[in-house]
């Protein structure tokens, strides 16, 4: 009788699990694609890695809300179906405790299956783990091999990347998503300076795999490859020790070459490896909300959506810039932004209340901000030897945002303008490229030569050579790249090296 008893609490607890296991999985994807949008699962897969430490709190809530606890309402009376605390003195349907642990598996399975096809994690899995492709191998141009001439008086660099910055902020009208132009600034800085376009107006480039998130972004623009996360590694595996010890980044070039650089974010510079990346490439200094409390910038126990709001970031950057360009050296400057994150971004006292979507008004106080920091630039010494670069680092994971306001049918593309370059582009409209392209396009804009215009799986857009994406098409690089590398596993992660 006791063996009995003991049988029947462990069939029921593994009924539990199993129950409530497909039940959070299955409201999670709803949650995060509804939240997000379908960015890829490559993304869900290293945000999910890494530590949440730094995570912006109102998102946990959101999960909790959003997520959690409709699992919890639907699971309790399931679970009180299948597993009644209490003897019932009518059966409705003859079941006993081997059926409900059938059933509780075969519920777990299949939500647990339908949201893992839902959010592009059979695409991932069959892709990464049965797909193994040369394509990185065949194209990637090691930049150690390819002769690179700095121009002899060394052009600064300032590099802005705006969280979330897309052209679907522009209207229509101007080649946007919108009813409305949000970002009329921006648009009017690119009109009036230099933007790679894919259209014969303002425009941007592709967002692919491995580049759809912050930390991915960055790699993907530094270093020409798309960021990974192979099986049998997690993402915390780049927040350990080295990331991405393989590669040879624009950071590592411009090291070789004497500049100082310096990163500067709102927020916690560990979160998603992003402290580790640039400190382990040959970036000097980085600056974030530690050392912005430090330095007297906010008070010492400051914290607000991700850290601090971007009015803080360019007063700080304004301090840190002026005395860094005191120096003879030639320094990079690369900052990123926070206040447009989603979801509906931050709403600071600078924004003003002109529209009805929060996101909108956080969007249009952010286009304020940055062309008023821009012009800061334009007004200081140092600014007639300074290229500045603006670019998104993604487009928006608010999907509510993009459902309610961007048709379906709209190709999103990440903004990008380049400004007191010291090249001159030879073709600027009608092309396709992706955010590995940055990588030799940065170095082309502080006036580097570079042999044969490509570096990684990058192509120097001031040159008239084609794009992967131009020449194999944005899909089919996208879909190789998403694809197991054993060449990027072991050349650039160095699984099978000793460090």
């Amino acid at each position: 009788m006791k063996n009995k008893k003991v049988s029947k609490v462990i069939i029921t607890v593994f009924s539990a699990l199993f129950l409530f296991l497909g039940l959070i999985t299955f409201f999670s994807a709803k949650w995060y694609l509804k939240i997000y949008g379908n960015v890829g699962f490559d993304s869900v897969l290293y945000t999910l890695s890494v530590s949440f430490e730094g995570v912006e709190g109102g998102l946990v809530i959101k999960y909790l809300t959003g997520a959690f606890l409709p699992a919890v309402l639907v699971f309790l009376p399931l679970f009180f179906v299948l597993f009644p605390p209490i003897k019932r003195k009518f059966k409705f349907y003859p079941i006993n405790k081997w059926i409900s642990l059938i059933l509780s598996f075969s519920l777990c399975f299949g939500l647990v299956y339908s949201s893992a096809n839902e959010a592009g994690a059979i695409e991932y899995i069959s892709a990464m783990g049965t797909e193994t492709s040369a394509f990185i191998e065949e194209n990637y141009v090691n930049p150690e091999n390819v002769k690179i001439t700095f121009p002899e008086n060394k052009r600064n660099l300032i590099y802005i990347y705006l969280e979330s910055m897309e052209t679907a902020f522009f209207s229509q009208e101007d080649g946007g998503g919108n009813d409305t132009n949000v970002i009329p600034n921006l648009y009017s800085l690119a009109q009036n300076n230099l933007n790679f376009s894919h259209n014969g107006g303002v425009g941007g480039f592709s967002s692919l795999s491995g580049s759809t998130w912050t930390i991915g972004s960055m790699v993907a623009t530094t270093s020409g490859l798309p960021l990974k996360t192979p099986f049998g590694i997690d993402a915390n595996t780049y927040n350990q020790g080295s990331f991405l010890p393989g590669v040879t980044s624009l950071n590592d070039i411009l090291h070789q070459n004497g500049y100082y650089q310096t990163l500067m974010v709102g927020s916690d510079s560990s979160y998603g490896g992003r402290k580790q990346y640039f400190e382990g490439h040959g970036v000097d200094k980085v600056y974030d909300l530690f050392s912005a409390r430090a330095d007297g910038i906010v008070p010492s126990d400051y914290h607000v959506w991700w850290g601090m709001e971007d009015k803080h970031l360019y007063n700080y950057a304004k301090q840190e810039l002026t005395k860094i360009a005191q120096s003879e050296q030639p320094f990079a400057f690369t900052m990123l932004t926070v206040d447009t994150h989603h979801i509906a971004g931050y709403v600071c006292e600078l924004c003003e209340n002109k529209y009805d979507e929060q996101y909108e008004n956080v969007l249009s106080c952010a286009d304020k901000q940055i062309i008023e920091f821009i012009n800061w630039i334009k007004a200081q010494d140092f600014y007639e030897n300074t290229t500045i670069i603006v670019t998104g680092d993604h487009p928006t994971m608010d999907g509510e945002y993009i459902s309610r306001n961007v048709g379906g049918d709209y190709v999103r593309k990440v903004y990008n303008c380049f400004i007191n370059t010291k090249a001159e582009a030879k073709k600027v409209k009608g092309r396709e490229f992706c955010s590995m392209d940055m990588f030799p396009t940065i170095l082309g804009a502080i006036g580097c030569e570079i042999e044969g215009e490509k570096l990684g799986l990058g192509t120097n857009l001031f040159s008239a050579t084609p794009t992967l994406c131009e020449t194999l098409g944005t899909n089919t690089v996208n879909h190789e790249v998403s694809k197991n590398s054993e060449y990027y596993n072991k050349e650039f992660l160095m699984l099978f090296k000793k460090r």
